[in-house]
């Protein structure tokens, strides 16, 4: 449920600023058309004035604008569906560095809290230690407390089965930002293919190569590829950093782990 709510914010989020930027452009073209108006009466010294004060618009354009610009230049069609991958996959990916983010702990601090209540309580304080700690180290640890009395073996094979468990739930959602990641520059190639199409069926119908009357559709072609790639190469950041992550859990599970057995072995000759 706080997955799809996150989603679904940042989904509004976006397509409301896409909506506001095309509302700015409805109005600068209303704008732009009593600019002409005006510029027909006006004189060349009037002209020039409003030449120079256009360009310095253009050139004080927010990067934001410019790229709201051009994603509605590339077409509904085509960008949106990319857009709409770029956001479901930022949430997951978001969701799971959150996640990954709360289940590290001072493994060094815990395991001294194990020995400590082994020492003073036994199996049962030791037990309360660990679940009242969060993290798949702790987890972990209960496991193998909670079949102690089953024999040392049976703790070893607990860890083991429960480290995999832990294991795929950091892993979970991995594959969507993985399906993202390929989809997005493929949707750009697609789109760029379409626009090369749409391109010569213009030059066919014309029976003219000019170079106006097919720049529309090549750059529509263009667009779409270059949004792809920007969405995969995002995720595919995120992508990257959550699997490190993931490494650097796993490895600490694994040491933690043999921690653990070495802990009930001297506890057992006691």
């Amino acid at each position: 449920m706080k997955k799809l709510f996150l989603i679904l914010s940042v989904a509004m989020f976006s397509l409301g600023t896409v909506d506001a930027f095309a509302q700015d452009n409805a109005n600068e073209g209303a704008a732009t058309e009593q600019a002409a108006a005006t510029e027909q009466a006006a004189v060349a010294e009037t002209t020039t004035v409003a030449d120079v004060d256009a360009e310095a618009t253009i050139a004080g354009e927010s990067m934001h604008h410019v790229m709201m610009q051009k994603f509605l230049e590339g077409g509904w069609g085509w960008m949106l569906p990319i857009l709409i991958f770029l956001i479901i996959g930022l949430a997951v990916a978001i969701e799971r560095i959150l996640y990954l983010s709360f289940s590290t702990i001072n493994s060094k601090k815990f395991i001294a809290q194990i020995e400590e209540a082994l020492k003073n309580g036994g199996i049962d304080a030791a037990m309360e230690v660990a679940r009242n700690t969060r993290g798949p180290i702790a987890s972990i640890y209960y496991q193998g407390l909670l079949r102690y009395n089953q024999g040392l073996d049976a703790v070893e094979k607990s860890i083991v089965s429960y480290g995999s468990v832990q294991t795929g739930q950091m892993e979970s959602g991995l594959t969507w930002i993985g399906l993202f990641i390929a989809l997005s520059p493929m949707l750009g190639f697609m789109g760029t293919v379409v626009g090369m199409i749409d391109a010569f069926d213009a030059i066919q119908a014309a029976g003219d190569i000019s170079p106006t009357l097919v720049a529309g559709g090549i750059k529509v072609a263009l667009l779409t590829t270059l949004m792809g790639l920007i969405a995969a190469v995002i995720l595919q950041l995120f992508y990257n950093y959550i699997v490190s992550k993931i490494d650097s859990l796993v490895n600490e599970m694994e040491d933690t782990s043999i921690t653990l057995t070495d802990i009930l072995t001297a506890y057992n000759k006691k």
